[in-house]
């Protein structure tokens, strides 16, 4: 009888972790092909993860609400199938992570991904009564709260065998800003030069006037926040601007706006436009469309916008128009509708969430007339679309210069200046802007 190992599946390039949600199964029950084993959550979608093989759940290795690291054994199975299952687990595929210390244990025949340990073989941090095992997400959080290695020893883990999982951290994190008395024998435990300055961060975020509400972040909020952080910690980020006319793109759209509906069953907006000036912009400068690997720069072949989508709960999630540039106009706008009410509805499947090369946001939807964006790691760039509105704007004309009142609004455009130059920023965001000035308002439909 073999035994196949489940793997945590990678849910896109950016997602590095997900949250165990709920174990459909549970040890000792048997598990058809493709049967749904349990459910996962990660920031930017919840999904549910079938079984590889046919056979019965031998043992269940993290508990719901755990949050565990993409490529991690989460279950055994055993089964008589006596195949190359090792290629089975085709949704998950990790990327080996350097090799740490772990325990000698009885591991399971190698059929899934490269071998990855059991429950506790994350990084091993030292503190004061000995030693434990944390995980590199629980140490990076630690290092970015200025958590010191005698706090972290002293935090209660809720996770299997007392370990010290993500909810802990940031619950100590939320927690140790509260005010507290300092009496002279806790002084020791921080350092001189630290403690002056976390007393008075402690003094500033507790003190509140007035009725006040405290709001616990949901899970995806939290992890929303990680990766609005993670992308200012990689990229430095640079912003330009363009203010086009989109007199002619506009009046298009309110000409034609019923008979496209009447015809294709679609509502057109200004989206699928935005797109498909973009796509073509891409097309013309290729080197928008890359990320970063260390020292270096991958150009993707592929051009994929994803569009920034609100959901009902105020999150963001960004679904993938794969191939934008090989889309009409009426392909971009049924793919953009379809994408955006299946957001909406929380029924996005997770390959429609990955392999983004480029973003694009609408602030305008919101009244804005610009905003910054913050990169949508791995990506190098992301334009924001402002509100259109009516302004008196100059025009040339073969008997001089008038002033008009025209359509008017703001691109931004926020860049990675660490293989994004203002040269190529600016460049492309003004080759976008004309493809929207120039838009053919007696172009058919």
């Amino acid at each position: 009888m073999a035994q196949v190992e489940l793997i945590m599946p990678k849910m896109g390039e950016s997602i590095m972790e997900a949250t165990i949600l709920k174990w459909v199964k549970k040890a000792g029950d048997t598990v058809a092909l493709d049967e749904t084993i349990l459910e996962i959550a990660t920031d930017k979608v919840d999904t549910e993860i079938p079984s590889p093989v046919a056979g019965k759940i031998s043992k269940i290795l993290f508990q719901e609400d755990e949050v565990v690291e993409i490529g991690k054994v989460i279950a055994l199975i055993e089964t008589d199938v006596n195949a190359s299952i090792a290629e089975t687990p085709s949704v998950a595929s990790p990327e080996a992570p350097a090799a740490t210390p772990q325990k000698d244990t009885a591991q399971p025949a190698p059929v899934a991904a490269p071998a990855s340990s059991a429950v506790n073989t994350a990084e091993l941090l030292p503190s004061n009564g000995g030693s434990k095992f944390y995980s590199p997400l629980v140490r990076n959080i630690a290092k970015d709260q200025n958590i010191t290695s005698s706090e972290l020893g002293a935090i209660e883990g809720s996770g299997l065998g007392g370990r010290v999982t993500k909810k802990d951290v940031l619950e100590y994190v939320a927690t140790r800003h509260e005010p507290a008395s300092i009496t002279p024998t806790q002084a020791p435990e921080t350092s001189h030069q630290s403690t002056p300055a976390r007393q008075e961060v402690r003094t500033s975020s507790s003190s509140m006037s007035g009725d006040v509400e405290i709001i616990e972040m949901d899970r995806m909020r939290r992890l929303i926040a990680d990766h609005m952080v993670k992308s200012k910690h990689t990229s430095p980020h640079v912003t330009s601007f363009v203010e086009v006319d989109v007199t002619s793109m506009v009046e298009w759209r309110n000409k034609v706006k019923s008979a496209f509906e009447k015809k294709y069953q679609q509502k057109i907006t200004f989206t699928p436009i935005f797109i498909e000036a973009i796509a073509k912009a891409i097309a013309d400068f290729p080197m928008i469309n890359i990320s970063v690997e260390g020292n270096q720069i991958i150009r993707k072949k592929n051009i994929n916008i994803g569009m920034a989508a609100a959901l009902p709960s105020g999150n963001l999630i960004v679904p993938v128009i794969k191939n934008a540039n090989n889309l009409n106009l009426l392909g971009l706008t049924t793919a953009v509708n379809d994408l955006a009410t299946r957001a909406r509805d929380n029924k996005l499947k997770p390959e429609e969430i990955q392999d983004g090369t480029f973003t694009l946001t609408n602030v305008g939807t919101f009244g804005n007339v610009m905003g910054t964006p913050i990169i949508n790691q791995p990506q190098v760039a992301i334009m924001a679309a402002g509100a259109i509105r009516k302004k008196p704007a100059v025009l040339e004309t073969e008997f001089g210069d008038v002033i008009a009142i025209r359509q008017m609004m703001f691109l931004s455009l926020s860049y990675d200046h660490r293989v994004v130059d203002g040269s190529l920023g600016g460049s492309f965001l003004k080759r976008v802007s004309d493809y929207l000035e120039r838009f053919d308002h007696n172009q058919g439909i």
